[in-house]
């Protein structure tokens, strides 16, 4: 029997989510309901929480939202024939909503979405059932991590570097691990996510309490450079997007290193132009892949059992307390992963 109503987590500003009540969905005959299991509180969700940022980051203010989400299809209109009941499926952000200004409020923080006009490998992406929801709560995520690790080409006889040990910098390390990477280095502040870190087979480096320049060295080896000793690591990948990262790869950076910028920087960022001549950096972008292209490498990740993902989510909240997950997911000292679960 179908509810009346059902839970949505609605953004109202800063430090302010409601849980309401909302009347179900009807499913139309191109349409399908699907109830949310897990979803991901992103790091969009956690500023606009704290920071009452939420247009900044697409997260409207009055409206559900949440974007980063596993969910079960329950209902189909009678016009679909690319999905069942019982599939498990990844709500594709604007487009399961045919609307690209909803790409962060889809509604991955209510209890169920309509999907509109249903198309398989558009609305949504369906996931295998073999994959533990815990890992596929994080398919989004991977899929940003995974663009800036593609887009650097990395392979067997490289080595990487990769800044700021959230959830977006570790699939990016794991993802540069899983195409072929020697050794991948994750620096970070927070000891926590560093010790989650070593897990994963990534090398971890506190750069607020050791010498960063000298373990990369150590762990790399030496090279020449203008500017004098570098390391010798051929890849790095910013996801925070702050001006000291800029700085910290200019420090140990050596000839020919491309760094893949994924952590979305909100101001200007200053370069040594003379350094960044003479030692021929590659500098690009994070956002050209497409979700399509990266989905069967990230599945077949996933289902490899190479890696324990599902370790990565530190907290699980009822959507009634999403105001506690929201905060916790800003405390890099205790939580790496923060998800609501509506199972």
């Amino acid at each position: 029997m179908k509810p009346k109503t059902f839970k949505a987590a609605i953004y109202r500003g800063k430090g302010s989510v409601d849980v309401a009540d909302l009347p179900y969905p009807e499913c139309g005959d191109d349409d399908v309901i699907v109830k949310n299991l897990l979803a991901g509180c992103c790091g969009s969700d956690i500023n606009a929480y704290a920071e009452g940022n939420g247009d900044a980051q697409m997260i409207w203010q009055d409206h559900e939202f949440g974007h980063e989400v596993v969910s079960e299809v329950i209902e189909v209109g009678k016009n679909v024939k690319d999905v069942k009941i019982g599939d498990i499926i990844f709500p594709n952000q604007g487009n399961a909503l045919r609307d690209r200004k909803r790409m962060a409020t889809v509604g991955a923080f209510s209890e169920y979405i309509r999907i509109i006009k249903y198309e398989s490998n558009f609305s949504a992406i369906p996931i295998d059932k073999d994959i533990p929801l815990k890992a596929a709560v994080l398919f989004e995520p991977f899929v940003i991590g995974t663009r800036a690790a593609v887009n650097l080409k990395p392979g067997p006889g490289k080595t990487a570097i990769v800044f700021g040990a959230g959830i977006i910098g570790m699939s990016a390390a794991i993802m540069l691990k899983w195409y072929g990477c020697d050794k991948v280095m994750i620096v970070d502040f927070s000891d926590y996510r560093l010790e989650k870190a070593k897990k994963f087979d990534l090398i971890p480096c506190n750069s607020g309490k050791e010498d960063l320049k000298a373990k990369a060295i150590a762990e790399f080896g030496s090279t020449m450079c203008f500017g004098g000793e570098a390391c010798a690591a051929n890849l790095f990948v910013d996801a925070i997007g702050i001006q000291p990262i800029i700085d910290q790869f200019q420090t140990i950076a050596g000839r020919g290193a491309t760094l893949g910028v994924v952590g979305v920087h909100h101001k200007p960022v200053t370069f040594n132009g003379t350094h960044l001549t003479y030692n021929t950096w590659n500098i690009t972008g994070s956002g050209t892949s497409s979700i399509f292209d990266l989905a069967g490498d990230i599945f077949k990740m996933m289902k490899s059992g190479k890696y324990n993902l599902e370790a990565l989510v530190s907290h699980e909240y009822p959507v009634d307390k999403i105001n506690e997950a929201l905060a916790m997911g800003r405390n890099a000292k205790e939580a790496q992963k923060v998800i609501i679960s509506f199972m």
